[in-house]
């Protein structure tokens, strides 16, 4: 908690204000909406793939690299030996995963239609926006999806569709196009996210070779789709939706592929360099000291344990228990630690309760050369003769 509070007050207060003036602001260096752009234009990040999203992301990878990964990702978790394969870490609800990517998308239209500073007077990028946000997040899940399936098909024979993965390239599709969502022709906007699509998965199947412990792919999103889409808006901006979209810039510009200028290419590679560079500064010391000071991961027991058991009492999910044994280790542990504050231990209430639960939980199993089934319900028999 003390890890996640001050992260948290870093990025707010220090490190997005810096990124936001310069990009965003009348009076920042890189800003496209400066009286007198950089380079005759400023960089083109309409809605944030730079400014929110590679700051996010980096930050996320720096994070990750430094606590290091989950105990039996990467390695195992008895003897500490690196495993020949990664173990996967399935989520609990895919159900709730799409439902939660659904969500994210809609909200997508908010802040990239949401970005012009008036829909009467911006009526064209408004429009523009909206069709870049639908292209681009439907290019990167279906082209994602098909990839890994062919990938699979190709390695194993068999074909399955990844869900996760198909909502994890919708996103990086969102992420791409929402630096030029308003500049971007549709063919362009499509384009781009389907490119997305490919660099999720290409930089999904990096962090897994590097044993970088990404729980959730949001590097590969955030920080790979960012990139991209800041690059993209260089190759791929429209001469007319620029004019359109911002005041200030009064000569033509336009991305490489349209003008054959590198010009614009160059000044957001330049606030790309800036964006990475001012966020590691500040972030990677940061890091450090936290796990300098122990702060960056818990304890190995309360990893083991989880931390919705020791942390807020209560099981979030239907998963497998965590063992009696590191129940005990650890309420002893918080035992003496709440008699060292003169606390009350509440934890201890929680974990009888768990032991006692167990202790009238029938198991039953059935074994046969298929299937092993097994029932915890106390009620559907009425007692052991019925077994």
């Amino acid at each position: 908690m003390v890890a996640y509070l001050g992260y948290s007050l870093l990025v707010t207060g220090f490190v997005y204000p810096v990124v936001v003036h310069s990009v965003w602001s009348e009076s920042g260096f890189l800003s496209a909406f400066n009286e007198d752009p950089l380079w005759g234009s400023g960089m083109i990040d309409y809605a944030g793939s730079g400014v929110v999203h590679v700051t996010g992301g980096l930050t996320a990878i720096i994070a990750a690299y430094i606590s290091g990964p989950r105990k039996g990702r990467f390695h195992d978790k008895e003897t500490g030996e690196l495993l020949d394969e990664p173990v996967s870490f399935p989520p609990h609800s895919v159900s709730l995963q799409v439902l939660g990517t659904f969500i994210l998308w809609f909200g997508w239209y908010g802040f990239n239609c949401g970005s012009a500073k008036s829909i009467v007077q911006k009526p064209t990028a408004v429009a523009i926006a909206a069709v870049s946000t639908t292209l681009g997040g439907s290019m990167g899940c279906v082209t994602s999806l098909l990839t890994r399936a062919i990938l699979e098909k190709k390695k194993t024979g068999h074909v399955t569709y990844d869900l996760t993965c198909a909502m994890n390239g919708c996103l990086a599709g969102l992420v791409s196009i929402t630096a030029g969502c308003a500049v971007f022709e549709p063919w362009s906007s499509a384009l781009v996210g389907m490119i997305a699509g490919w660099i999720y998965l290409l930089a999904s199947h990096l962090l897994v070779r590097l044993r970088i412990d990404d729980a959730v792919d949001a590097i590969p999103v955030h920080l790979g789709g960012g990139i991209w889409g800041i690059v993209a808006t260089g190759l791929f901006a429209s001469p007319a939706f620029v004019d359109g979209a911002y005041d200030n810039i009064t000569v033509p510009v336009g991305g490489l592929f349209f003008t054959g200028d590198f010009s614009l290419l160059g000044i957001q590679l330049v606030g790309l360099l800036f964006i990475i560079g001012w966020t590691a500064a500040i972030m990677v010391p940061f890091f450090l000291l936290l796990d300098f000071a122990s702060f960056l991961r818990v304890d190995p027991l309360e990893e083991e344990v989880g931390l919705d058991v020791s942390h807020h009492r209560s099981h979030a999910y239907n998963v497998e228990d965590p063992s009696r044994a590191a129940l005990l280790k650890l309420l002893d542990r918080r035992r003496d630690k709440d008699k060292l504050f003169g606390r009350q231990n509440k934890f201890e209430q929680m974990v009888k309760k768990s032991i006692s639960d167990d202790d009238h939980r029938h198991v039953v199993r059935f074994h046969n050369d298929v299937t092993t089934l097994e029932n915890i319900s106390d009620d559907m028999y009425e007692d052991d003769d019925a077994l």
